[in-house]
């Protein structure tokens, strides 16, 4: 489980396509808290993908020892969405502190890249794009981000602000060392506040210690609300701010290029400890011809064809309770 650093936010308003995510945001909040998931929206067809389950037990709570894959090499757009658990409603506080009780860590690699600095990359009235430069990080941070005419190096954490209202809120980040993303809902109304849980991978997975997606950049186009990335291992991605309200977050992944074949183009890593302790404890997917979804524990799902895949919680785990449930659907060629 990752981390992010604590929030931290001008120019002039970006162009008129921004405001394709802001007004459908603002309308959010002054609408009752509705799912774009439900039957009354008629889905497109979507692919099947093979899935495979690579996770293994673990007793340490800062590990992602859930790993789980998704193949198909003709797959060149799908969407991911962060949506809270269903049990939103119910809670009153989250416990969000890490937890290191039976982790042993001396083992992994460190790379010390110098003096921790914060950067702000863009910034607006409404959005704000922040880097972050650790005192150390297991892999080395060799990724070039671009927003407009600005680069920096040495980034190990990008962070992704809206303004909702007085606070700016942050939704989505990612590691560009290692690939890593997180994106969550904006935060039910009696909470204030919720928190980020599994993270997801878009590229082609290799292993390199621990699964990761190699970008040779990352740039963002703030008009856009899109980032971009070229692959090390071929071809390219883009991940696109589609939607987002109080109740979920959608992103749309394109893939083009020349991409690998035999590598998965996606990933969801998480934490399962026990039942009560986890970031996910359950798998839901849907087949071509089936009428019913597949239902397993996370650990115990032997993987499978999907067209339709969710990962998440049917109860509050101790730790992160109000993290988002994970969906990838609308899988197309």
């Amino acid at each position: 489980m990752r981390f992010s650093a604590p929030d931290a936010c001008s120019r002039s308003l970006v162009a008129l396509a921004l405001m394709g995510v802001l007004i459908s945001t603002a309308a959010a909040q002054n609408t009752p808290d509705r799912t774009v998931l439900g039957a009354h929206n008629k889905k497109p067809p979507s692919e099947a993908v093979r899935v495979e389950n690579h996770s293994l037990p673990e007793v340490c709570a800062e590990r992602d020892n859930i790993d789980i894959r998704f193949l198909n090499p003709d797959i060149r757009s799908f969407r991911v969405q962060a949506i809270h658990p269903a049990y939103i409603g119910t809670l009153k506080e989250d416990l969000a502190l890490p937890d290191f009780t039976d982790c042993d860590m001396s083992g992994d690699p460190v790379f010390n890249p110098g003096k921790p600095r914060q950067v702000t990359l863009y910034e607006t009235p409404w959005i704000s794009i922040v880097g972050q430069v650790y005192p150390s990080f297991w892999r080395p941070a060799d990724v070039p981000v671009k927003v407009g005419d600005k680069v920096e190096h040495g980034i190990h954490l990008i962070q992704v602000y809206q303004r909702i209202g007085q606070r700016m809120e942050e939704m989505l980040v990612v590691y560009p060392p290692d690939g890593y993303w997180r994106a969550r809902p904006l935060p039910p109304a009696h909470m204030g506040w919720s928190a980020y849980g599994s993270s997801f991978m878009v590229g082609p997975v290799t292993m390199e210690g621990r699964p990761v997606v190699a970008y040779s950049e990352i740039r963002f186009d703030p008009e856009t609300m899109t980032f971009h990335f070229p692959f090390r291992a071929g071809g390219a991605g883009s991940l696109k701010l589609d939607k987002l309200d109080k109740d979920h977050i959608s992103l749309e992944v394109t893939l083009s290029g020349d991409l690998p074949k035999d590598k998965p183009f996606a990933a969801l890593r998480s934490m399962y400890v026990t039942e009560i302790n986890n970031d996910a404890s359950r798998v839901a997917w849907r087949e071509n011809g089936k009428t019913r979804w597949g239902e397993e524990h996370i650990l115990d799902y032997k993987g499978g064809e999907a067209t339709e895949f969710w990962a998440g919680r049917y109860t509050p785990s101790r730790h992160n309770m109000s993290a988002p449930d994970m969906t990838f659907s609308r899988f197309g060629k």
